[in-house]
């Protein structure tokens, strides 16, 4: 979930900055872990409000596609009144069974990687089966760092139905369950705990970037802080963990259409919408509506998911598209600042060049607006909302607005031949 400046994850006014994730990591987790992205972040516009509901309703279910390999998505006023999150609704079972439970507000995200979803979202009749720990008495743990906070909670396994795909015991965090007891002290030192709908923003997150595992083969053969934990009667020790136990993108467990994403958002006007209806396609080049057609292929770092943007006369490495940032985050000594945000006079048009290390690139020219101006507007949907960051370039929302948005997932094959990239 990692999500940005609204933070939505960055949260709080402070997201912004975060791009914690370093190389890869969910939001902020450590540089050691090559399966993590970027973390999600989000900077609010406005104090939250009242906690998103979990139980579904008009103004908050996403409405479902009949197509098979299509999942509805949308931006639309949240309870805590946090502009540009995308959002979805996640259908979850336990395995093997009916016994399922469709919930909504949950964020998408293309920089973390695995579902996460609130305990307090799901009814008591959907239990979900423990991963174990290390030992016969304990159970697993993670703590997901994100640009915004971090989340904490066990490691459960569930079926995930989207569309008409569903992955199969796949594991994923159930975030504050009781079960996990309090976050391990290196975990609760990793920013704001973001444990209920309010600091979460909604109901979870579901983390669709570049990779399978949300840390893969680091966590795998070394016990790494901020990441699992074996927890026995509340005491919680970091410990290594099986990439098959690790908290895992749905979209990898999918039968067919699992090589990656497509997200698709209309244009909005330059003063934003009030709400944006858009779709997010599984699979690439695996049907005909989601062909890569004339995108640009933008190979991602194997280790990272990181491409470069080139911007003034500066190259940033730790560069990302991330749909769980709320605004584009970038270096500027020229623009103007209220507090995260950018705020100029009057409307900058900002070229920059985004490249991958096999010499393909695309020049992106985007727009940046008065950030206090769009939030007096009520609306939701921005494309011109823009926030200050060091070090990195985050292709927040706003790049996918009017755009056809593909995430390849590592390793897979595709008619561009194997991910991780981007493509637009």
């Amino acid at each position: 979930m990692n999500t940005r400046a609204f933070l939505s994850i960055p949260a709080l006014a402070l997201c912004a900055l975060l791009h914690a994730c370093g190389g890869g990591g969910s939001s902020g987790s450590t540089a050691a872990s090559p399966q993590q992205a970027s973390a999600p972040e989000t900077a609010s516009a406005a104090p939250p409000a009242s906690a998103p509901s979990s139980s579904p309703s008009a103004d908050t279910s996403v409405p479902q596609s009949t197509t098979p390999n299509v999942q509805a998505v949308r931006v639309v006023s949240t309870p805590t009144n946090t502009r540009n999150m995308l959002q979805t609704s996640v259908t979850i079972c336990v395995p093997g069974t009916d016994t399922c439970q469709t919930i909504d507000n949950i964020q998408v995200d293309t920089g973390s990687h695995g579902l996460r979803v609130l305990a307090s979202a799901l009814d008591p009749s959907i239990v979900l089966p423990l991963v174990a720990g290390g030992s016969q008495s304990a159970i697993v743990a993670e703590c997901a760092v994100f640009g915004s906070g971090y989340t904490w909670g066990a490691v459960r396994t569930a079926d995930v139905r989207l569309a008409s795909q569903v992955a199969r015991s796949t594991p994923v965090q159930l975030i504050a369950d009781t079960a996990a007891g309090n976050a391990a002290q290196d975990c609760s030192q990793s920013g704001l705990p973001m444990l209920t709908a309010s600091s979460l923003r909604g109901n979870g997150i579901l983390g669709v970037g570049p990779f399978a595992a949300d840390c893969g083969a680091s966590c795998a053969a070394s016990a790494l802080p901020r990441w699992y934990y074996n927890c026995v009667s509340g005491n919680c020790v970091a410990g290594a963990l099986a990439v098959a136990q690790q908290v895992t993108n749905p979209v990898a467990n999918f039968a067919s259409d699992n090589n990656g994403v497509l997200i698709e958002l209309p244009d909005v006007p330059d003063s934003g919408a009030s709400a944006v209806a858009g779709t997010m396609t599984f699979g690439i080049g695996s049907q005909s509506n989601n062909l890569l057609g004339s995108a640009t292929v933008l190979k991602s770092s194997s280790s990272s998911g990181y491409v470069t943007t080139d911007f003034g006369s500066n190259q940033y490495g730790s560069s990302f598209i991330d749909s769980g940032s709320n605004g584009v985050f970038f270096p500027s000594t020229t623009l103007a600042r209220c507090g995260v945000w950018y705020c100029p006079s009057t409307p900058q048009t900002i070229t920059a060049t985004i490249r991958s290390s096999s010499g393909a690139q695309s020049a992106v020219s985007f727009t940046v607006a008065q950030s206090t101006a769009l939030f007096g507007s009520g609306n939701f949907a921005f494309d011109n909302l823009a926030g200050a960051a060091s070090g990195g370039f985050d292709w927040g929302l706003p790049f996918f607005y009017g755009r056809r948005v593909f995430t390849a997932l590592s390793g897979r094959a595709t008619p561009a031949g194997p991910g991780p990239y981007y493509a637009f």
